[in-house]
């Protein structure tokens, strides 16, 4: 499904790509080194596929979709540099993280340069509009990433506090993708805020799944190791409806597992997610998000920019990688 996306925009993506490689050129070697790295290390490119599809489903002819598409992606790079450093991730997408390959302190600082160009680009294209929308997503994603590390170690999150951190974290970057290709297409304002709706609904039925494939998934396709979230102490929504809907004895056992982190009882914790039921609680609720998401842009004429949207929904809750 993805690869029949991708190929409905290959000249578009690949015009972003060149912009990628055009941007990502600095004077300092390291700086080269690591972003060509960590852009070249098989990511999915949802986020600015999201930027030319959106666009295109209200006709834009322009070129500023690649720029803006391109911007995007070294937001959301720049986040996985700062993310590895902050979680001391050694591996991503099976293959050693940045951080791992050349320490911390160059992950970090080639993160800000990655934010700063992102900011020169938004500048040259020179809508005020694009430029709104994409600092307030940055400032948004920053705040999510510090609530993420106040709730690590914290048993007592809710759900809706942990799907507060999945819309500011994650979702957050989607609704301005698809924001931004409205924008770009001259959608009028209820269009646009549809197509924010869409982004952020899409952005968190994808997280819930990433959710699940944590303690569910392929090594081989997902690239990350069962239990990463758990080693962290991260409390994701799998590991809270477990410990909610336990009986005393699991719910302890996952409060424990969270405040403690580590993989030392890796083994109980899978049995008592399964027990519980909760990847079919998460991934219902990540088909609902994507229902959402599809609902909203429902009263778009058809084209095949809005059929790419919707395939984009139901992949985000179908994917095993």
């Amino acid at each position: 499904m993805l690869d029949a996306i991708r190929y409905s925009i290959e000249p578009d993506m690949r015009a972003v790509d060149a912009v990628i490689r055009r941007q990502l050129h600095s004077d300092v070697a390291l700086i080269s080194t690591v972003s060509e790295y960590i852009i070249s290390s098989g990511g999915k490119r949802l986020r600015p596929a999201l930027v030319v599809i959106s666009a295109g489903a209200f006709g834009y002819a322009g070129a500023h979709h690649h720029e803006l598409a391109a911007v995007v992606e070294f937001i959301h790079t720049a986040t996985l540099l700062h993310d590895d450093v902050v979680d001391e991730s050694s591996l991503r997408r099976g293959k050693a993280t940045a951080n791992a390959l050349f320490g911390n302190a160059a992950s970090v600082l080639v993160g800000d340069f990655l934010y700063s160009r992102a900011f020169q680009m938004m500048v040259a294209v020179g809508d005020q509009r694009v430029m709104e929308v994409l600092a307030d997503a940055t400032n948004t994603i920053a705040e999510g990433e510090v609530l993420q590390l106040l709730n690590v170690h914290d048993a007592d999150i809710d759900e809706a506090r942990y799907i507060q951190v999945i819309h500011y974290k994650t979702a957050k970057l989607f609704e301005a993708a698809t924001r931004i290709g409205a924008i770009l297409g001259g959608a009028s304002s209820a269009d646009e805020s549809a197509l924010a709706t869409y982004g952020m609904r899409l952005g968190t039925a994808f997280q819930l799944i990433d959710d699940v494939l944590d303690y569910s998934g392929d090594h081989a396709e997902t690239g990350k190791n069962i239990g990463d979230d758990l080693a962290e102490g991260k409390p994701t929504l799998p590991l809270i409806y477990a410990m909610r809907n336990g009986n005393e004895q699991q719910a302890v056992l996952i409060r424990s597992a969270i405040e403690q982190g580590g993989l030392s009882e890796l083994g109980p914790v899978l049995q008592t997610i399964s027990a519980t039921g909760a990847l079919d609680y998460v991934r219902e609720q990540a088909r609902l998000e994507a229902e959402a998401a599809c609902a909203a842009i429902a009263h778009l004429p058809h084209s095949n920019h809005k059929e790419s949207l919707l395939q984009l929904a139901d992949f985000a809750v179908t994917r095993t990688y």
